[in-house]
């Protein structure tokens, strides 16, 4: 893509490594019939060519575009073109562009389109249709090898494909690149898969590599990738083939089992009929006895720290206890941070005469504070820009505390903390409160958060980009949690046993606690059979 130029088409041009790994995975003989659906600069045309490949040809909407393979290419909308002929393999990098995105006159082209309008709506982004569409250009055992974002395999929108790709075939591979850079400016979680047309298969496995590494990619990398030779932050695994309804989970089965467990002791009054995978869940989740929220923006934090001044009573009275993301731990935060917080009923006059110290000291920031985004407001430099779920934040009671984003290429937990009452958290921070009418205690719900079934709930389930996990109201709200059944003593005891366990390890910070508090919350995912075995 040019620089400077708005990506109209979704071009995302594939490096020449990358497309020659994508069609040495190919197993059809050099007369087999291809196509391109949307070449761009002609790279993979290139490769096919010099490697002997001799029935070619390419579809690409840009007419400045892959000039030197002309002769195999049509310069019309794939989307829109009246297709006859059946291809033994369909290979390339289709467009990524979001719904919202799209140029009108994209979307009255599909809107127009029977395949779009049968399997797809406004929701569903512009990548579908090149998938859908290729597999029905495919012939019996024709080979699908795409490289794309890896979003579209559990979202809620792309259903209809997943269901019409289990209906028509199976997948042989699939090579995921976390946060691999592979495209310039782009940071989204990439695959490269191989799918096989044939609705009758007896195929029971997908072979699966992860790569972990934001290194880039190497053509020795990439050929020990192929060979499934052992590499540093590779894991190869198998997985059993995709079934209907599913969210498309690449974990490996026995991790996925795993989580499936875990859901199914979630759920709720015994219900068993729904998919664990379905975008609204039988299971209980932390959306209904939480409340959430993002942290408060002040719009440039280091202007309104302020440690080791000597205030006066007024300034005292207008100074906020905050946590920061980066204080976090597990459990508990290790500090809290003062803020200067003022009320927007203030002029310069009035903060210079009473608050002298916060006036001296937000005059170092004030051009940097004045260029902050006013949120469609005239906002004061010595005023917060947005103080967002404030009133819940103002609660004077215990919550938890989170980092909006978390890495997790290099660790096996997340920092869920309790914080005591008027602490406050900032954008860097989400915060939860259980509601009024939650049973369970905050204590119960900070451990279950903590807990490593959690960490792969989210690892697999949650809003993941590359290695980072986001932690914003919705994600959160999804969480699956389980609730207590107080008509159960057994369960009622454990639930206490969690609470005053959490509550001593935060007190205490002895370690050996913490492997007490894993083993007692394993009690309440047992058999209810295994778990009376286990206490007599």
């Amino acid at each position: 893509m040019k620089k400077g130029i708005k990506n109209k088409f979704g071009q995302y041009f594939t490096p020449e490594i990358v497309a020659n790994f994508m069609v040495e995975l190919s197993s059809i003989n050099k007369e087999g019939y291809i196509l391109e659906p949307c070449c761009g600069e002609g790279v993979f045309l290139k490769n096919l060519n010099d490697k002997g490949f001799k029935n070619i040809m390419a579809y690409e909407i840009d007419p400045t575009l892959a000039n030197l393979f002309s002769s195999q290419v049509i310069y019309k909308s794939f989307v829109s073109e009246n297709i006859e002929e059946k291809f033994d393999l369909i290979i390339g990098n289709p467009p990524y562009i979001r719904w919202q995105h799209l140029e009108e006159d994209f979307k009255t082209e599909l809107s127009k389109n029977h395949l779009w309008n049968k399997y797809f709506n406004s929701l569903c982004d512009y990548l579908y249709i090149f998938i859908l569409k290729s597999i029905e250009l495919l012939k019996e055992n024709g080979e699908l090898i795409f490289i794309c974002p890896e979003y579209w395999l559990n979202t809620t929108h792309s259903i209809s494909l997943r269901n019409y790709m289990v209906a028509n075939g199976y997948f042989e591979s699939i090579h995921h690149f976390n946060e691999t850079p592979i495209f310039e400016n782009v940071t989204v979680s990439i695959i490269i898969f191989k799918y096989i047309k044939n609705k009758n298969h007896n195929k029971t496995k997908i072979s699966v590599a992860k790569y972990f590494s934001a290194r880039k990619l190497t053509k020795s990398f990439l050929d020990a990738l192929r060979n499934k030779e052992p590499q540093t932050d590779l894991e190869y695994f198998d997985i059993d083939q995709f079934k209907v309804g599913e969210r498309w989970v690449l974990a490996p089965d026995e991790v996925k089992t795993e989580l499936k467990i875990f859901e199914t002791n979630c759920i709720m009054n015994g219900s068993f009929n729904k998919n664990l995978f379905e975008e609204a869940p039988d299971y209980h989740t932390i959306g209904e006895i939480c409340d959430i929220g993002n942290g408060l923006v002040s719009g440039l934090d280091r202007a309104f720290q302020l440690n080791g001044h000597l205030l006066n009573e007024q300034e005292a009275k207008s100074i906020i206890n905050v946590v920061k993301a980066k204080d976090i731990k597990p459990y508990y935060p290790v500090q809290t941070t003062r803020y200067i917080f003022l009320k927007d009923n203030l002029n310069e006059n009035e903060l210079k005469e009473i608050f002298p110290v916060f006036y001296e000291h937000l005059m170092e920031f004030k051009n940097e504070l004045l260029s902050r985004y006013q949120y469609n407001r005239e906002i004061n430099f010595w005023e917060w820009v947005f103080l967002r779920n404030f009133n819940l934040f103002s609660k004077n009671e215990y919550k938890i505390f989170v980092p909006c984003k978390e890495r997790i290429s290099n660790k096996n937990h997340f920092r869920f903390a309790l914080i005591e009452p008027n602490v406050y958290p900032t954008q860097d921070v989400t915060a939860l409160f259980k509601k009024e009418k939650t049973k369970e205690s905050i204590y119960y719900i900070l451990a279950m958060l903590n807990n490593h079934r959690t960490f792969n709930w989210l690892k697999y389930n949650g809003i993941v980009k590359g290695n980072i996990v986001e932690f914003s109201e919705k994600p959160i709200s999804s969480i699956p949690i389980k609730l207590i059944d107080w008509s159960d003593e057994f369960e009622s005891n454990l639930h206490n046993n969690i609470s005053n366990l959490c509550k001593d390890y935060i007190e205490t910070k002895k370690i050996d606690l913490l492997q007490e508090l894993e083993t007692t919350i394993d009690l309440l995912f047992t058999n209810k059979v295994q778990m009376v075995s286990h206490i007599l």
